[in-house]
């Protein structure tokens, strides 16, 4: 590090997830003093995206044995009126990562992408490149040099310009979709049209290509959609974050039942278009779900069950067991076994409303990845001034003996920071402090396939699937297909996330069970039929993510009072638990503080006596497109 960082600011934030990421933007927004630092060498820690050879440096990573790098002993830097406490110097947060390479290992070509190759196809491997993921920032900048495009750039030359088509929804959030979801799908993807073209046809697929190609993918560690009206979306809007993003709606909810996977109607118009529900059921569902539009007008309806499940309550309701299978798992999505009726309700309600603001179904998946999103709000607060500095590690929190409150850090080169405010990001807390602590396990897999699991006409499908739990005691596993048009993946490919709260000691023994009803690994026999039903498992991980999003403040040791705590990932399909957390200890630090305030325009911006460049955020890239809150996609031009 060439120069030593200020020595003082008003809020420090440790981790560049989303929570804190967004907690950064809303305090540098406010006018405070941020600096924003992280150990690791990319933003987003368990929310980030990484390429195929960037994912393999992950892999390497938590594979290996290690304490971390020595650090400058920090307790001759602590006063006679002080105390530290010490920050863990390795992320625990990840456990039983396996990887299995299924495609053939040709090692003709010259693979540049990858410093090391799998050797057998056939077994656990531990994957490791000598490179660093392509999005790693390893220079401590200030962020008023923070303004490069967030996507990887040579990808993006590589790709036609990619409509972001959110303008043919319904306004006023109406749940009649007046588009068939083919039209639908069909107007998301006529700009990269191409790829249904250029896609090759039943080409042998080498693990060589998927390293050559390697910078087409963006995989997620944590898998997420954004419902269509919720809480970050609404940020996104609130603050214009929303302008440094693209976003892609899903276009098919998929249900599973006795073996196969279906499309699920869930709009007016996928009801009455479907071939596969009698008219009876397609009365039947209508009036169900116009009833959950407005539940809580009739409580008379469902008080009596309240303190039953919600699938127990499915049952009285008139509906045949095929509707009450898609209710409960492809429009609810909540547990058999554990959700009340209420709780069923209330997620039902919420998927109707978020029908038609932006397609056929309620979710978006951001381009390139769920770990924009952290990126984004990082530029925010680095627009207004905040500082980053990323493989920037920290030591430990100087704490004020008599007060009991935190008063500087202590970083890797033994740098004191003061600051008012302290945010630490959970993984970042040594056993000392949790010893109290019980975490929770999300079992994660992802996978690179062949072909879709549901056949269409176009290959271009971004699908959610929920596959029901068949062991009592196990959770759903929730499936995620994303196609090359949303950039995370080559063309000719998907990739697949599939997530479950764990109920095994792996993710790989939770997981593969769902894989193999799925996907058929992918061999030479089998690709000589070309009527295969499953698609060809090429490539997969499998790891545990601790989930620390129930873990209340008090279940922390000595924690001072002005040291505010963010959990990582949970296991939920949206964000909200995210949003609510930055927007509540926002409200902790800085109370009488609007949260993430739209930008001043331009025109209102007085200049200082000093003659100081005003905090403006960088203009509007000519052409860019962005959401609105009334779901429309405006064009705008620089002036």
């Amino acid at each position: 590090m060439a120069d030593k960082l200020p020595s003082e600011f008003d809020v420090v934030v440790i981790g560049t997830g989303l929570p804190e990421s967004i907690i950064a933007a809303a305090c540098s927004r406010s006018g405070q003093s941020v600096l924003h630092v992280d150990s690791r060498s990319y933003y987003g820690g368990n929310w980030a995206s990484f390429s195929f050879s960037g994912l393999l440096s992950w892999i390497k990573e938590y594979q290996e044995e290690s304490n971390g790098e020595e650090w400058t002993a920090w307790q001759e830097l602590i006063l006679g009126t002080e105390e530290g406490v010490a920050l863990r110097k390795k992320d625990q947060t990840i456990q039983h990562v396996e990887v299995i390479c299924y495609a053939s290992q040709d090692s003709d070509e010259h693979v540049e992408e990858v410093g090391a190759v799998q050797k057998n196809p056939a077994s656990v491997t531990s994957a490791s490149t000598n490179d660093p993921p392509d999005s790693m920032v390893t220079a401590c900048s200030d962020t008023s040099e923070l303004t490069a495009p967030l996507s990887e750039p040579e990808a993006a030359q590589e790709v036609p310009d990619v409509d972001v088509t959110l303008g043919n929804e319904n306004h006023g959030g109406d749940t009649d979709c007046s588009q068939s979801p083919l039209e639908q799908e069909k107007a998301d993807n006529l700009p990269v049209g191409e790829d249904v073209v250029d896609a090759p046809k039943k080409n042998r697929i080498t693990y060589s290509q998927i390293v050559k190609e390697g910078r087409r993918f963006n995989i997620d560690l944590t898998s997420k959609l954004l419902y269509s009206r919720g809480l970050l979306i609404d940020l996104l809007i609130k603050s214009n974050v929303s302008r440094y993003a693209e976003f892609k709606n899903v276009t098919r909810i998929l249900g599973y039942q006795e073996g196969n996977v279906l499309q699920v109607p869930c709009s007016r118009a996928d009801v009455f278009n479907s071939k596969k529900l009698t008219m009876v059921e397609k009365r039947m569902l209508m009036k169900f779900l116009t009833f959950c539009l407005d539940y809580e007008q009739q409580p008379d309806d469902y008080k009596a069950y309240e303190k039953c499940t919600f699938s127990e309550y499915l049952k009285t309701q008139k509906l045949t067991p095929n509707l009450q299978h898609f209710v409960l798992h492809s429009i609810a999505m909540t547990s058999e076994a554990s959700t009340s009726t209420l709780d069923g309700l209330r997620e039902t309600q919420n998927f109707l409303r978020c029908l038609g603001r932006y397609g056929n179904t309620p979710f978006l998946f951001p381009l390139y990845g769920q770990g924009e999103l952290p990126q984004c709000f990082c530029r925010m607060c680095a627009v207004f001034g905040g500082t980053y500095c990323l493989s920037h590690a920290v030591q430990c929190l100087v704490v004020d003996k008599e007060s009991g409150k935190c008063k500087a850090i202590i970083d890797h080169f033994g740098q004191r920071i003061s600051a008012k405010y302290f945010i630490v990001e959970d993984s970042y807390l040594t056993e000392k402090t949790c010893s109290n602590v019980t975490y929770r396990q999300i079992s994660r897999a992802v996978l690179i396939t062949d072909r879709s699991v549901l056949k269409a006409d176009s290959d271009q499908q971004i699908s959610i699937l929920t596959v029901p739990p068949v062991e009592p005691g196990t959770a759903a596993v929730r499936v995620v297909e994303l196609c090359s048009s949303t950039m995370t993946c080559m063309k000719g490919t998907y990739l697949v996330h599939l997530t479950c709260l764990s109920s095994k000691k792996t993710a790989r023994e939770d997981l593969e069970s769902v894989v193999q009803k799925l996907f058929t690994p992918y061999t030479e026999a089998e690709l000589e039929n070309e009527e295969l039903k499953k698609p060809n498992l090429l490539w997969a991980l499998y790891f545990n993510m601790r989930d620390s999003s129930d873990i209340s403040r008090e279940c922390y040791n000595d924690l001072p009072s002005n040291v505010y705590v963010c959990c990582g990932p949970d296991g939920f399909l949206g964000n909200k638990n995210a949003v609510k957390q930055a927007e509540a200890l926002f409200r902790l630090i800085l109370p009488n503080e609007e949260f993430c305030p739209p930008p001043p325009n331009p025109e209102d911006i007085v200049f200082d006596g000093d003659g100081l460049q005003p905090e403006l955020s960088s203009p509007k890239p000519e052409n860019a497109e962005e959401i609105t809150d009334q779901g429309d996609v405006e064009e705008h031009s620089e002036k």
